[in-house]
């Protein structure tokens, strides 16, 4: 039975979809104003191996992750660069599927846009107005009212009098309470702005998701995630509205991942310690990245530096390894779910889909192809372990296109590196050791492994 750690709860509880064997989810998306980073990365990796597993599991899945097209940074960043918003967010929105695409992440089944979902939004506000959960301020801005939702704070585990506290005093606002947050921003000068009952302006962070959700899966649905950065106030104050507006439970199940860190601390622009996707991919295999993404847990830290990498992506060359001889021509045998491996990984899975172990798993099933005794058993063991690592989103490459594609600017010429193969092979036959030796070597300072096998010789990149 499939058991989630509920951040709501925080416990790990049995998972139990509102309606028998379906399944809705949503997931907050990126703000595209710049290039996604390997934060991002992190977050839409672990929600699309959960993704992958639940329909490895039967359930029919809609996947909603949307896009923040609107808000502050976006104003402030076209400003910048002096272009139309909606030119940014296109121009950023094509980056980012690219880099998602790259690192093998699946499209959701819905990807909606804040400011697609204008009319949702002036609708919840104003069933919020109407319930007295949010007010007009003398600054023509709309505020949700904090205090007057009774369960603000459950999320976070937050006390509203303690957060008070901490706000800062003496700013200037016509809110009724500091912890009141805008839903509708007033129109200012050289802001994109939209029409609506309390003038011309522009939805608030927080609201767009609420209509997003609700536009997309309803009142009330199964699973909700994000970042962990996005507990408070973000999921807080989405809870917050929704709730209030719609009269019933929001989510039933809260996921969230656990942040990047760097010696540390956390991956932030500020600190200068802060790595796009596309800067990584021109050092690393994008599947080398994902397998790190999968080597902890979702919700623990994950520590990025480039040791983690290469390790990362020695471990991924020895499940290819395993896979090498494989003959692929001919279509693997059907895997039989009640495998004993496919029944450790599920179990693994089921867990809070705990991905370090099920990649244990993998090797386990690898190691297995290694000392098999016949063909017929190294295929029937090849075929789980490209059953599974498709779970997981990797091992789908032929094992040679891997262990052979070059890496970032890794410029190295297949062709060339097949002459001095040959070159080292006559060298060989000559008994010339001097030449064969000096080929190796230059093939050590390409980064280019040989090995001689069964009378042929066999090249991987290192």
């Amino acid at each position: 039975m499939l058991h989630i750690y509920d951040t709501l709860t925080q416990t790990k509880k049995q998972f139990k979809p509102i309606d028998a064997g379906k399944i809705r989810m949503y997931v907050c998306g990126i703000t595209i104003y710049d290039y996604s980073h390997i934060g991002h990365a992190r977050t839409f990796v672990a929600f699309d191996v959960i993704t992958r597993y639940l329909r490895f599991s039967e359930y029919d899945l809609t996947y909603v992750r949307n896009i923040t097209d609107i808000d502050d940074k976006i104003i402030a960043r076209a400003n910048e660069n002096g272009e139309d918003f909606k030119q940014l967010t296109a121009r950023f929105e094509k980056i980012m599927h690219e880099d998602f695409a790259a690192l093998g992440m699946a499209e959701p089944d819905i990807e909606p846009k804040a400011t697609d979902s204008i009319a949702e939004i002036i609708e919840i506000i104003e069933q919020l107005i109407e319930s007295n959960f949010a007010y007009q301020g003398e600054d023509g801005d709309v505020y949700y009212h904090v205090p007057e939702f009774a369960d603000y704070g459950k999320l976070s585990k937050q006390n509203l009098e303690a957060l008070q506290a901490g706000e800062r005093v003496g700013v200037a606002t016509d809110k009724k309470n500091s912890m009141d947050f805008v839903l509708w921003k007033k129109a200012k000068p050289g802001e994109p702005t939209w029409d609506s009952p309390w003038g011309e302006g522009r939805p608030g962070w927080h609201i767009e998701c609420s209509a997003m959700t609700k536009k997309c899966l309803g009142k009330h649905f199964d699973i909700h995630g994000g970042g962990s950065d996005l507990q408070f106030p973000h999921h807080e104050n989405e809870i917050a509205q929704s709730e209030a507006a719609n009269g019933c439970t929001f989510a039933n199940t809260w996921i969230h991942t656990g942040m990047v860190q760097v010696d540390k601390v956390k991956m932030s622009k500020s600190l200068n310690n802060f790595f796009t996707i596309r800067d990584v991919l021109k050092e690393f295999r994008a599947e080398t990245v994902r397998y790190f993404m999968l080597s902890s847990h979702y919700r623990s830290q994950l520590s990025y530096g480039e040791e983690n990498l290469i390790s990362a992506d020695a471990a991924l060359e020895r499940l290819y390894l395993s896979l090498r001889d494989i003959d692929f021509q001919q279509p693997l045998p059907q895997v039989d779910r009640d495998n004993p491996f496919v029944e450790k990984f599920g179990i693994a899975m089921d867990d809070d889909f705990n991905t370090p172990e099920a990649v244990a798993v993998l090797f386990e099933v690898a190691k297995a192809i290694n000392k098999a005794e016949s063909t017929d058993s190294a295929r029937a063991n090849a075929a789980i372990l490209v059953e599974l690592g498709g779970v997981l989103g990797i091992l789908q490459q032929a094992p040679s296109e891997f262990l052979t594609a070059a890496v970032g600017d890794e410029t190295q010429d297949d062709a060339l590196i097949e002459q001095l193969i040959l070159e080292r092979k006559q060298a060989r036959e000559d008994k010339n050791w001097a030449r064969a030796d000096e080929i190796r070597d230059q093939f050590n300072d390409m980064g280019i492994v040989l090995e001689d096998k069964e009378g042929k010789t066999l090249w991987r990149r290192n």
